[in-house]
């Protein structure tokens, strides 16, 4: 009502703030909307960049619908039994001791909504796991208590080759818009709309490479080489840290990965090379 009045007697300059408000929020709402890393009090997902975030947020979706509808569902009959059996409305008990075709109902029910679910489950899976030919292939080391990237790809010798260790950036160093205990001073950077392969181990003990935004989480075990594809679908920064307690530290050593166009990438590539 109060709008209405603002847009039908509001001043003209008044209609141009309110209008020049709300065009400025739908021109920046898609700045707003990618979440590439945690923020306080978050509890649902970071935006994805890969298609298997992509699918796991949908398998997410899909799984608490169900939820929903069986959340409902039992309480509505909790509530129902609860009203019309209770002592003063029914005084005399009922003598039910069996129902054949209730029983039927609640065992063949939920085994069809466990099918629905596994389906889509078992295709996400598969997924995560599918071997494509990739054009770059990283090999990330877990230390205590860092991480160090290699670019073998590259490697014109073994003495020469693209590799770095990854240090996360004290708060004493931190600059102006940088994330606390997410920052590091070398990130991985990789081009984007790229297949990529990374290959993951650990020089110590066991650690976890995990970037939410990217759906993927691999551990890293010593003397293991395990591996996990990326295909990341646009440009941005993106945020994880080690998700396997290994010591002391383990609070201390994220992961940031770069994706940036592949005209970038190679520039990125050729400075790394001649810096060796």
């Amino acid at each position: 009502m109060y709008f209405s009045k603002f847009i039908k007697f509001g001043t003209i300059n008044e209609k141009k703030i309110f209008m020049n408000f709300f065009l400025s929020f739908f021109f920046l709402l898609p700045l707003f909307s990618l979440a590439d890393a945690p923020e306080a009090w978050q509890i649902g997902f970071q935006d994805p960049a890969t298609p298997i975030m992509q699918g796991i947020i949908d398998l997410h979706h899909d799984i608490l619908f169900f939820m929903i509808l069986v959340l409902v569902f039992v309480l509505w009959m909790i509530t129902r039994t609860l009203y019309h059996f209770h002592y003063k409305k029914n005084p005399i008990p009922e003598k039910i001791i069996h129902g054949t075709a209730i029983e039927i109902a609640w065992t063949i029910t939920p085994s069809l909504i466990l099918v629905l679910i596994a389906v889509p489950s078992f295709a996400l899976l598969y997924s995560l796991d599918e071997v494509v030919d990739p054009a770059v292939t990283i090999k990330a080391i877990g230390h205590q208590w860092y991480w160090s990237y290699e670019y073998s790809d590259y490697s014109q010798s073994d003495d020469q080759s693209i590799a770095f260790d990854s240090y996360m950036i004290p708060d004493d160093d931190l600059e102006l818009g940088q994330l606390r205990l997410l920052e590091v001073d070398n990130r991985m950077v990789v081009p984007a709309n790229t297949h990529l392969r990374l290959i993951i181990t650990a020089a110590d003990v066991l650690h976890s490479w995990a970037v939410p935004s990217l759906g993927a989480k691999c551990d890293a075990v010593p003397g293991r080489l395990n591996q996990i594809p990326l295909f990341i679908k646009r440009e941005g920064v993106f945020y994880g840290q080690c998700s396997e307690l290994c010591g002391a530290n383990h609070a201390f050593m994220p992961i940031v990965v770069e994706a940036v166009s592949l005209e970038d990438y190679i520039s990125w590539v050729s400075t790394k090379l001649e810096e060796i």
